[in-house]
């Protein structure tokens, strides 16, 4: 079987400090299967007492905060899919705090040293004590001299020591959970659980390099030179590297903050459309949207400039997802639910042996209660909950691509609604929405692909010469393999004998260490 040893003792490991705090406790017997149930109540035999008396998030913010960064950004990620982990849980992920204790001063001037090549005093003329602390990196308020003597005020982010090197090892345990489910439990294979922990590792490793981030930032900040209103902080690109991202520092109040910006004197209801514009605009204009747009992550200078910072995690649409969640959103705007079905099936979420028109009604249950009603009495996240309820329902397999959107969009009229108790979504949107299908599908939109459409045949006849080459050749190699075979030579032969034979005698060697080890470790815990 070749399993991994390693990765396997550390969700061991990982399954007894959450049986410690307490975790699964959380579960609902009375709706799994006998032998889950069974599990679970072995499992709570390790339970502390003193985690009886404790919240559901404080149970999950405990034990994914000792298991450690890794722990704590799976969480974040799986509270965007109530999908896979169920309404109820993803609820209580997404009270989760990424907080952890900061590292020492001399931890983060040497990791800044290391990164920068030169002492700290020597690219700053102050750096004071760390102002912020996640499961990534902490920031620190520094100072910075200019060329032209004056004196400026910097946020330098610096990726936690050995975070890294903690990540991959954990990677290889999500893995391999997602191998044993998508193996052993066919229904499980729908939601692509490999497919997701692949998404989760790719967002991480742009997370951990800072070079990406600034990139990110300069490209959101040339999208978005024309917004008013919005903006995001200018890099400091000498003193960035792949460790250590230095950008202006925002002087501005926290979004969190809602009383500080009401005593300001700000327009809450405007800042709450502001966001949701915001993002969609980003969206479905650039494709381009920062995808951890939570209060933390958003600040309001004096004058009402909606800030955005931290861009480790963003996401990435092209011309035809966009088009496709345009449509979809505008067919919910205008309550026009046989064309957001037609939409489904024309982008490929449904499979095409399904009914559309049972599909269209099930897309108006989901929009009709939604009309007439403010952020108050509906929400988006009710809305996306519902939408995977459908998903099951008509056999749609999970869209990896537009994960990052769904979960963006709750947090994003979560914030709004923080501001605007009242806010209606559809409204919000509908200027937004309503331009850009004007703009992209409208007379003006045609013209322009049809421009694309005559630009990409003009490139193709351009290759056509090189496509016939290749053509030429690979009918050659054809007409050779048919004549004498497919052959592989000694060498190859050899090692294809020798892999399969260290396979075998491996797979045998890792079963007998996994049970060996399994014991050991039950035994020191007693």
């Amino acid at each position: 079987m070749g399993l991994a040893v390693m990765p396997f003792l550390r969700l061991v490991r990982a399954g007894f400090v959450m049986a410690r705090e307490g975790v699964f406790g959380l579960a609902h017997l009375p709706d799994l299967p006998s032998g889950p149930r069974l599990a679970i109540r072995v499992a709570r035999l390790f339970e502390r007492r003193s985690v009886r008396n404790k919240s559901a998030e404080l149970r999950l913010s405990d034990a994914l905060n000792r298991l450690g960064p890794s722990y704590v950004k799976l969480g974040q990620f799986l509270a965007t899919r109530a999908d896979v982990v169920g309404k109820e849980a993803a609820r209580e992920l997404s009270a989760l705090q990424d907080r952890l204790p900061a590292f020492s001063q001399k931890e983060a001037e040497a990791a800044v040293a290391d990164q920068l090549g030169k002492a700290v005093d020597e690219i700053f003329i102050d750096f004071g004590e760390p102002v912020a602390a996640a499961s990534i990196a902490q920031v620190h308020l520094a100072t910075v001299l200019d060329r032209d003597g004056t004196e400026r005020k910097v946020a330098v982010k610096i990726l936690r020591p050995g975070v890294a090197r903690r990540f991959r090892r954990d990677l290889d345990s999500f893995y391999l959970v997602a191998r044993f489910a998508e193996r052993f439990h066919p229904p499980s294979r729908r939601l692509r659980p490999v497919a997701i922990v692949d998404t989760l590792a790719r967002s991480v490793a742009v997370e951990m390099d800072f070079r990406l981030e600034a990139a990110g930032l300069s490209e959101m900040a040339e999208n978005t030179a024309g917004d008013p209103g919005f903006r995001v902080p200018e890099v400091d690109w000498i003193r960035t590297s792949k460790g250590v991202l230095t950008m202006e520092w925002i002087d501005g109040r926290k979004m969190s903050d809602v009383e500080g910006l009401r005593d300001d004197g700000h327009d809450l209801e405007a800042l709450g459309a502001a966001v949701i514009q915001s993002f969609l605009r980003h969206t479905l204009r650039d494709g381009f949207f920062h995808a951890d747009m939570h209060q933390g992550n958003l600040f309001v200078e004096p004058d009402g400039t909606l800030v955005a910072v931290d861009f480790g995690i963003t996401g990435r649409l092209s011309v035809r997802e966009r088009r496709v969640l345009a449509e979809i959103l505008f067919g919910f705007i205008t309550r026009n639910y046989r064309r957001v079905a037609e939409v489904h099936f024309e982008a490929g979420y449904v499979p095409a042996d399904q009914d559309i028109d049972m599909f269209a009604q099930a897309i108006r249950a989901i929009g009709e209660p939604i009309h007439g009603h403010d952020a108050s009495e509906i929400s988006m996240a009710r809305l996306l909950t519902q939408l995977f309820e459908v998903t099951e329902l008509f056999d749609m397999h999970t869209q990896t691509q537009l994960i990052m959107l769904q979960k963006t969009m709750v947090v994003v009229e979560g914030v709004a609604r923080t501001l605007n108790p009242h806010l209606d979504m559809w409204k919000t949107a509908e200027p937004v929405v309503g331009d850009w299908i004007r703009d992209n599908l409208g007379p003006v939109g045609k013209l322009r692909d049809a421009g694309a459409a005559l630009g990409a045949l003009t490139r193709v006849a351009n290759d056509l010469p090189i496509f016939a080459d290749r053509v030429g050749r690979m009918s050659e190699e054809l007409e050779n393999m048919t004549a004498n075979g497919l052959r592989f030579d000694r060498a190859t032969a050899e090692a294809i004998g020798k892999a399969e034979a260290r396979h075998t005698r491996s797979g045998r060697i890792a079963l007998w260490v996994i049970a060996i080890a399994v014991v050991v470790y039950v035994v020191h815990s007693f």
